[in-house]
């Protein structure tokens, strides 16, 4: 039966299902009926599979347009090209970097919050121009002139950003491959390896000077135990003084809970670190006196904001002084770089010392000289050597500043 305008409106629809009318003037043109709608469909095995496409409803497009469009399509299915794959393929080259960023972070479901969230800060502030358009668009050349952009306001940053996008796009070409091929044929921020762009940033070695180190850590006692400080400024320096007493990270420890911490025992727990293996830690005894001094269980965290139920965000003030007394700026990852010195000057093996700091270190090391990684409450001693000695050059530091009134001998008045 030809299809005709009239037949194709005066056909019943069903109350449920459809059912459809086939063209004998044009192979593989038809209508398919539903309850309440009328559409144009054309369909045709591509390489040996049956394919249907579906061309628009009746009243929107007409007949004639339908024809048309069903020749098309099939032309299209007689080269081999398989319509299910054309638009998987249409939907997976327009898909933007925010769509891909968004699905490679929801399947890295192992990936810690604060690195996903350093992805999304460089979709947002290094690649916002690019975030809404097509990944495909994506070339060589804009990886080159953005690259020498973001270098101009700071290399680490441009790196870092850069190595985000390209794991970004490597993910890209492993999960969207509509017909078996990549959506990219390369991931253009290859570019900057092909031509050696990548910027050469010397790795960061702040930290406190060794003979600074007392004077660094009466500053932070002295602001403990001010009255006419702030309860902020006593949480920050209470926080700064286990930092340097325990190597932890800022957000380890800034974010540490009641729960986490047993100060009978002197231990605390980390039961997501950066490495992934949960591990208990030793503290040392001075460590242990500052934390009882805070000891509130109706408080979650241990160093709680200033207000509110969160933990504390940052201490800027408490390290600008800290900065002011030794004339050396600061950060709390210099305080961990520190700690590092120190475990050498108290000589505590390499080893004990990455363990203690939270580093990963290699099987073969493990199996030859240690055979416990995530109960680390044996390298007590180590510790209590540390924060004994850290103790120690508060007291050199603070002999050294003492002026010494003149004796009668030396002229001095009585």
């Amino acid at each position: 039966m030809k299809l005709t305008k009239a037949e194709i409106e005066s056909a019943k629809l069903p109350e449920k299902g459809q059912k459809i009318l086939w063209d004998s003037e044009l192979k593989g043109l038809g209508v398919r009926l539903t309850p309440g709608t009328r559409t144009y469909i054309v369909q045709a095995r591509v390489n040996g599979k049956s394919r249907r496409v579906s061309l628009g409803r009746h009243g929107v497009i007409t007949l004639q347009q339908a024809r048309k469009k069903a020749q098309k399509e099939l032309v299209k299915m007689l080269e081999g090209k398989d319509p299910v794959i054309e638009k998987k393929r249409a939907e997976a080259y327009s898909l933007t970097l925010r769509e891909i960023t968004n699905d490679y972070l929801n399947d890295r479901r192992n990936m810690k919050a604060s690195s996903k969230k350093d992805v999304l800060k460089h979709l947002h502030r290094a690649f916002s121009s690019w975030a809404d358009k097509p990944a495909i668009e994506i070339t060589r050349d804009k990886v080159k002139t953005r690259f020498r952009e973001l270098t101009d306001r700071g290399p680490a940053q441009a790196n870092q950003a850069f190595r985000n996008l390209r794991a970004i796009l490597n993910y890209a070409r492993a999960a969207y491959r509509p017909d078996d091929k990549p959506i990219l044929v390369e991931n253009p921020v290859s570019v900057l390896s092909d031509t050696t762009l990548w910027n050469r940033v010397k790795p960061r070695s702040g930290r406190i000077p060794t003979e600074k180190i007392g004077i660094a850590w009466n500053t932070l006692q002295d602001i403990r135990k001010s009255p006419g400080e702030t309860v902020i400024a006593h949480t920050a320096a209470d926080l700064l003084s286990c930092l340097l007493l325990s190597g932890a990270r800022w957000g380890e420890m800034s974010s540490l809970t009641w729960e986490q911490v047993n100060l009978e025992d002197g231990w605390w727990f980390l039961p997501d670190p950066k490495n992934r293996n949960p591990v208990t830690f030793p503290l040392s005894q001075v460590a242990v006196e500052i934390l009882k001094k805070r000891l509130n269980k109706n408080q979650k965290y241990i160093f709680p904001e200033r207000s509110g139920p969160g933990h504390i965000k940052e201490a800027r003030r408490t390290f600008e002084k800290v900065s002011e007394a030794i004339d050396v700026r600061v950060t709390a990852h210099d305080f961990r770089r520190t700690f590092r010195a120190i475990a050498h000057e108290c000589k505590i093996d390499f080893y004990s010392t990455k363990l203690l700091m939270g580093h990963k270190i290699s099987k073969d090391v493990m199996v030859k000289h240690y055979t416990e990684t995530e109960d680390l409450r044996y390298l007590r001693p180590e510790i209590d050597k540390i924060g004994d000695w850290i103790v120690r050059q508060g007291f050199i530091a603070q002999s050294d500043n003492v002026v010494p009134f003149p004796s009668k001998a030396a002229g001095g008045k009585p």
